[in-house]
């Protein structure tokens, strides 16, 4: 990838990414209130069924806390996923007629629900308040979650997004892919629940760690401990994987879009 081209286009990055942002709340009543209401609905739901019914044990914390808390990464990775995969269809009109690095659509489309999860962090906060909860030092280490959270985005986006121009199928199985996904990430349950000598092996799932790290660092639950390693490691090769097939790729892009 060449960077130094990609930083000569950064203000059209910004432009593509405050235009997603635009984009979704236009014409609706509610306006960014959207973007508070789905996970607010999310967590109200998820603590009636798995928190009161189920009993699933939730580390200690008030259950819808502790599920709001995972649901906010998820949510996150979920957006940035679902925008940076369509990226290149929707904006196949631009991209016969114009050149300029391809990247910078998935790119644009893992960074627009950064606004959305701004909006929302506010509500967790606001809980965090009644339920007379105060971080720790492990705060600092909530920004590093995040960043983990939206280059996990990217790294599944670059490739879904080059798959989806030759394969339009990707487009309609993504949501059957981010539903699975979602049960089978800690966003419900914590990892803590699996057998400790394979816990490890969850960080196969790059989002356990993204969860569990920003759960920790907010809440002071278990640390992710190896899982995270395992994550890391699992996005580093998911990213530069995708990376080499996207730029393998471009060069078709606006002749089979």
């Amino acid at each position: 990838m060449d960077f130094g081209e990609l930083w000569q286009y950064h203000e059209l990055l910004y432009f593509f990414t405050w235009r997603d942002v635009k984009v979704r709340y236009k014409q609706t009543g509610l306006g960014f209130t959207w973007a508070i209401i789905q996970p607010l609905f999310m967590m109200v739901v998820f603590s009636i069924f798995f928190g009161g019914l189920a009993h699933i044990p939730s580390e200690g914390l008030p259950y819808p806390l502790f599920n709001l808390a995972g649901l906010l990464p998820w949510t996150l990775f979920a957006e940035g996923l679902t925008r940076s995969t369509t990226s290149m269809v929707t904006n196949a009109n631009i991209l016969t007629k114009v050149y300029f690095p391809r990247l910078i659509m998935p790119l644009s489309g893992v960074l627009s629900p950064l606004v959305d999860f701004a909006a929302a962090f506010s509500i967790l906060v606001v809980m965090m308040a009644v339920y007379g909860f105060m971080p720790g030092w492990n705060l600092i280490f909530l920004p590093v979650f995040i960043i983990f959270a939206v280059i996990t985005s990217l790294a599944v986006g670059l490739w879904l997004s080059a798959l989806n121009v030759q394969y339009r199928d990707f487009q309609y199985t993504l949501p059957f892919i981010i539903q699975f996904w979602l049960f089978a990430s800690p966003v419900v349950y914590p990892s803590t629940l699996l057998p400790e000598s394979i816990r490890w092996l969850y960080g196969l799932n790059p989002m356990a760690g993204v969860i569990e790290g920003f759960r920790w660092a907010l809440l002071g639950t278990t640390p992710p401990d190896a899982l995270i390693g395992v994550s890391v490691a699992m996005v580093i090769v998911l990213l530069f994987g995708g990376f080499f097939y996207f730029r393998k790729m471009e060069q078709y892009f606006a002749d089979i879009v």
